[in-house]
């Protein structure tokens, strides 16, 4: 498959009273055409802050201080305010994780989605308001709602109301941020499977950001892991599940919960993420990992490549040079 997003040593900090929090410090993966990577993490290890950087949204005090993002050719890091709106909703569009503070809570749910398409596009209202029932019908809710306000929909609806935006431009990325936090598993299961057939239907590649592997699991083709700025490691999903490497990927498999394992005891993570303003030297998860030598302390492990599962761990490098 061709190449859709390519990240190339993406560092992005924040810059605070406390110091310089190095919220992506260093990361590269890809994307290609009609693919789903699932970006998984504990809360605090970056995922959100990539998402974003990859709008041009990244709020003050932070920035993007090195890497490159290239997207279908263009490289992001380099456009202008302007040049980012014209891709942003078009090309690139996002599901934020609470669509309850993403929606204007003054503005009918049918007049988000003209104004979408009328701030893109020069056309009719009748038409944009056509494109726009059609839009929420493709994702499940009634043209009847159209001049609903978001707090007359349950929070299963509002995130498909938030589906149906970011589709409506039929973008060839879109960003899901955590598209299923706060909901039940079934609801859960309905967002994933829209996300699924929506992306077979237009042929899109979505990145979705979660801190559960086992959601992410259903849908993506590759998982990338992350943890206090760095990506750990990267494989196809099923590889990831059958022989994961890094020792906090294994710890994240083994905190999901095992329904037909009833008296197995719930494995948690020992210890808490690290301070990304003074991270740990050396390997940031040698505090929590039970496998760390005197190297993992000391040293930043290399990024290593076997076959096509990428990894950051000392146990993998043939060699200390």
């Amino acid at each position: 498959m061709k190449c859709l997003l390519n990240i190339n040593e993406l560092k992005v900090y924040y810059f605070t009273r406390r110091g310089v929090v190095r919220a992506v410090d260093g990361v590269s993966l890809n994307i290609s055409r009609g693919e789903v990577l699932g970006l998984v993490g504990e809360s605090g290890s970056g995922k959100s802050t990539l998402g974003i950087s990859l709008l041009g949204l990244v709020p003050p005090p932070g920035r993007v201080v090195g890497g490159s993002i290239i997207f279908d050719g263009i490289e992001l890091t380099k456009l202008s305010a302007d040049e980012f709106a014209k891709i942003r909703g078009r090309r690139i569009s996002m599901i934020f994780q609470d669509p309850m503070t993403s929606l204007n809570p003054l503005m009918k749910i049918g007049d988000h989605l003209m104004e979408t398409i009328m701030i893109h596009e020069n056309i009719p209202k009748n038409e944009a308001r056509e494109r726009s029932i059609k839009a929420l019908e493709e994702v499940g809710i009634p043209p009847e709602r159209f001049n609903d306000y978001p707090h007359q929909f349950s929070g299963g609806m509002r995130q498909r109301v938030m589906i149906a935006l970011a589709i409506l431009l039929n973008p060839d990325l879109i960003i899901a941020d955590e598209p299923t936090t706060a909901l039940d598993v079934i609801v859960q299961a309905q967002i994933i499977d829209l996300l699924n057939n929506l992306r077979k239907q237009y042929n899109m590649s979505i990145l979705l950001i979660s801190h559960d592997i086992g959601v992410v699991s259903e849908i993506a083709d590759k998982i990338a892991v992350m943890y206090a700025g760095h990506l750990v490691e990267m494989a196809d999903v099923d590889v990831i599940f059958k022989d994961p490497l890094h020792p906090y990927t294994s710890a994240l498999l083994r905190a999901v919960p095992l329904i037909e394992s009833k008296y197995e005891k719930l494995y948690y993570i020992p210890g808490s993420p690290p301070d990304l303003v003074n991270p740990p030297k050396g390997c940031r998860f040698h505090p929590r990992c039970p496998h760390a030598t005197d190297i993992c302390r000391t040293r930043e492990p290399r990024t290593v490549s076997i076959e096509d599962h990428i990894v950051k761990c000392w146990m993998y490098c043939d060699t200390y040079e």
